[in-house]
């Protein structure tokens, strides 16, 4: 994995579209796509919490955090420090951003929480995020992001099911989990390569 890959453009257009759809939304309620989302939800899934709690369990921190540290510890197995310092750093910034800074600032509510951007979101698919960084390109990177996509899919049922999150939170949050991993990785590169000695010419 390269630093110099397109992952600042990446970074920047997931958080200008992340704002906009924040704008859009702040201090809102259901917009008409959260309120059509829900009712096919509702009509396709109906009131089995057992399912929809099962599809957002992926999301918990019981579950994201040993994939994290398995990520990190195969990372330093083989001499990867700064991809081990994405595994971790990513997330957890993106996790400390979105709900000291983001949803306060967006000031969106359902019932009685901030909901934009999502926290469930931000911390699988800031996870995911790494790990499609981390893989191999080709196969192995296809099969993570096909794999994160249908888990993120049931995800989303689940927390429209469960009343959790409108739809938008959930983008916004997938939105900025990718920005802030792809920023997270552009940084460390660029903390590395300063750090690189600087071959002698002499």
């Amino acid at each position: 994995m390269s630093g110099r890959g397109p992952y600042g453009a990446v970074a920047v257009t997931c958080a200008v579209i992340m704002v906009v759809l924040g704008l859009l939304v702040s201090g809102e309620g259901a917009s008409v796509p959260d309120e059509l989302a829900v009712r096919w939800v509702e009509r396709s899934f109906g009131p089995d919490t057992a399912l929809l709690r099962l599809l957002v369990l992926p999301t918990e921190a019981y579950v994201l955090i040993p994939v994290a540290v398995l990520a990190a510890v195969l990372c330093l197995i083989g001499r990867r420090r700064l991809e081990a310092a994405l595994t971790i750093a990513g997330p957890l910034v993106a996790i400390l951003a979105n709900t000291w800074v983001l949803k306060p600032l967006f000031d969106r509510w359902k019932y009685t929480y901030l909901a934009y951007p999502s926290g469930h979101t931000v911390a699988l698919v800031a996870v995911l995020t790494v790990l499609v960084l981390l893989a191999r390109p080709g196969v192995a990177t296809a099969v993570i992001a096909t794999v994160g996509a249908v888990v993120l899919c049931g995800v989303t049922i689940g927390m429209l099911g469960l009343g959790y999150h409108y739809l938008t939170d959930v983008v916004g949050g997938t939105l900025f989990a990718v920005a802030t991993v792809c920023a997270t990785w552009v940084l460390l590169s660029w903390a590395a390569r300063r750090r690189a000695p600087v071959p002698s010419d002499g």
